[in-house]
């Protein structure tokens, strides 16, 4: 079975990291976003992932393209490229790898998590949409349903027919079918109200054609698409995990530093005279000193003096010295200041 992974997008709502980082590699807790979304399939599906399709901007590079031919290859999958080069709506995203659209797939935006406690069986069904509960559906798109079976769907529904939302993943028996529907769509300019394609449109038409299908509801969605987002769901999933820091409480306890869980370090990280929890993040390599973090996320080789910071993100390799307050930095920052304030 494929899986499809479109993630052309900019990220625009996760700057200043996007400017550098594509959104899906960014890091939750240790482990990508699109990693811990290809980790969830090989737990969940009832199908081995054979191939992953990665559809990339054209100005993605080997700075990209690397990393995810190294998880591929950790998760045992073959690893294959396309590129979105205009951005046109998801179903012009999805049409972008017509390629590979044959056989089984799975298609998954990776803009957001899921998890479920129980394995996913596609069997007997031409298509299954993945859906969750909400509790304003007027936000999503969602799928008008009969029990198990999926009768439509509608973007952002203005009353209320259906509180089960589309997250943005979706099983086909057969991507041949999905490709001869997408092509239509293209071709005869089916476009939505915010002038995009909609990968809907297609599914409506595969229903509309006998296509049975199903649902696959989830236990739990989380956003990574905005700052706010990125930052409450790395708290969500270092708190589920539940990290034993029994043994990195009492090293660094030495160094004059308190540990409040959750908390996620990573095993390189230097801590000196520091508070840091609840809530955080740290990647490898952070040198930290003398500071002060909560609700936070400090990404790679970051090194922090003097800091109290809250509800913050610190890009790769940079450097502050006595900052205070809410920041979003990006890659290779140096500043020093008492100034900022939240």
């Amino acid at each position: 079975m494929k899986l499809i992974i479109p993630m052309a997008g900019r990220g625009t709502r996760v700057r200043p990291h996007s400017h550098t980082v594509p959104k899906p590699l960014l890091p939750v807790a240790g482990t990508m976003i699109v990693e811990r979304l290809v980790e969830t399939f090989i737990r969940t599906m009832d199908r081995n992932i054979e191939e992953i399709v990665y559809i990339l901007g054209p100005e993605f590079g080997n700075s990209t393209k690397d990393p995810l031919r190294k998880m591929s290859a950790r998760h045992g999958a073959k690893c294959i490229f396309r590129v979105q080069e205009i951005a046109l709506g998801t179903a012009h995203a999805v049409y972008c790898a017509r390629k590979d659209l044959d056989g089984e797939v799975i298609i998954a935006f990776a803009d957001t998590l899921f998890d479920s406690k129980e394995m996913f069986n596609v069997d007997g069904a031409d298509s299954v949409i993945w859906l969750k509960k909400v509790e304003d559906p007027s936000r999503f798109g969602v799928a008008v349903y009969e029990g198990e079976k999926i009768t439509g769907f509608v973007e952002k529904p203005a009353e209320l027919i259906s509180d089960l939302a589309i997250i943005g993943v979706y099983y086909f028996k057969d991507g041949a079918k999905l490709k001869v529907e997408l092509q239509y769509v293209l071709d005869n300019d089916i476009k939505g109200p915010s002038g995009e394609y909609y990968l809907t449109d297609a599914l409506d038409r595969m229903i509309h054609d006998g296509k049975l299908f199903k649902t696959a509801t989830v236990d739990e969605w989380l956003d990574c698409g905005t700052l706010s987002a990125w930052l409450e769901t790395t708290g969500v999933i270092v708190e589920k995990e539940a990290y034993n820091l029994a043994e990195q409480i009492e090293a660094f306890a030495k160094q004059g530093t308190k540990i409040i869980p959750p908390v996620y370090l990573a095993k390189d990280v230097t801590l000196e005279g520091v508070i840091i929890g609840p809530n955080v993040s740290v990647e490898r390599g952070c040198v930290i000193k003398n500071s002060q973090l909560s609700h936070s996320i400090i990404r790679e080789q970051a090194s922090l003096d003097g800091c109290t910071l809250a509800g913050s993100t610190v890009g790769a390799h940079t450097k502050l010295t006595k900052v205070n307050g809410e920041i979003h930095v990006g890659d290779h920052s140096i500043i020093t200041t008492n100034n900022i304030k939240k």
